[in-house]
């Protein structure tokens, strides 16, 4: 059974999901349809990178993957196929590749197939689906394209680290207000070396100094920190809205300082 997922910032009020959908389910028999979302901000690569790029491990090999953000194609954003730990992922060559994969070992293409309409403006029903009815079909990347060897580069934030202190930002924010840091767990311990810290935010006064594993060791209403499944640093509150309740918005600056 073919497994395709669609992520895109296409929302819920239009018709371009159904007739995805629709597309799919005419040209790829028994496929398995699983939606990661589609209330992706309007544009948003960084965004969508991070919600795919904690989704698709979880995904069986031989998935296929529709990108449905910022899909037109020029010369400098080429469509392409992307395969990567036996999955494979179709899009714009916008930067959200280079942003999943980084320096990994990966094998692309440039697409090479007649689209299924004469118009140019939805390239995920007409472009995207029809590769991945071929790829269902068993074809091999070469029969769809040139081979493409550089994605077009797209760099998150890193955070700023010294031998005291880790400057980060806010990188995501979830539904229930979670709030994502670019700090991963092994940068922290790296530069923390077992050494007592303090994080800090924008809100004097609400500095954190002990890390959770989970958002019920806290009292409901209480803040928290803890290092959850995507590896991050998270500033959460327990049944609470941290984004709001603490002020934090993306990119907004979350500060780990050490003891010297």
């Amino acid at each position: 059974m073919t497994i395709v997922t669609l992520i895109s910032d296409w929302g819920m009020n239009s018709h371009y999901q159904a007739a995805v959908k629709g597309s799919i389910l005419r040209q790829i028999p028994g496929v398995n349809i699983v939606d990661i979302t589609h209330t992706l901000r309007p544009f948003d690569i960084m965004n969508c990178s991070f919600i795919l790029g904690n989704a698709y491990p979880d995904f069986p090999k031989g998935t296929i993957h529709i990108i449905g953000v910022n899909t037109e194609a020029s010369t400098k954003t080429p469509h392409i196929v992307v395969k990567y730990n036996d999955m494979f992922f179709i899009g714009a060559d916008n930067g959200v590749m280079s942003l999943l994969f980084d320096e990994k070992p990966y094998e692309a293409i440039e697409l090479d197939i007649m689209q299924d309409s004469d118009y140019f403006t939805f390239s995920s029903r007409d472009v995207f689906v029809k590769a991945a009815s071929l790829i269902a079909s068993g074809k091999a990347l070469n029969e769809l394209g040139a081979g493409y060897t550089t994605l077009n580069r797209m760099y998150a934030f890193k955070p700023v680290v010294t031998d005291d202190k880790i400057e980060g930002k806010v990188i995501f924010i979830d539904d229930y207000e979670n709030v994502f840091v670019n700090i991963d767990h092994a940068t922290f311990r790296k530069v923390g070396r077992g050494r007592p810290y303090t994080i800090n935010f924008r809100v004097p006064g609400y500095a954190i100094r002990t890390l959770h594993t989970s958002y019920s060791d806290v009292p409901e209403g209480e803040k928290l920190a803890l290092f959850g499944s995507t590896g991050f640093l998270e500033i959460a509150m327990n049944k609470g809205k941290a984004s709001s309740l603490l002020g934090l918005g993306l990119t907004n600056t979350v500060t780990i300082l050490f003891e010297s």
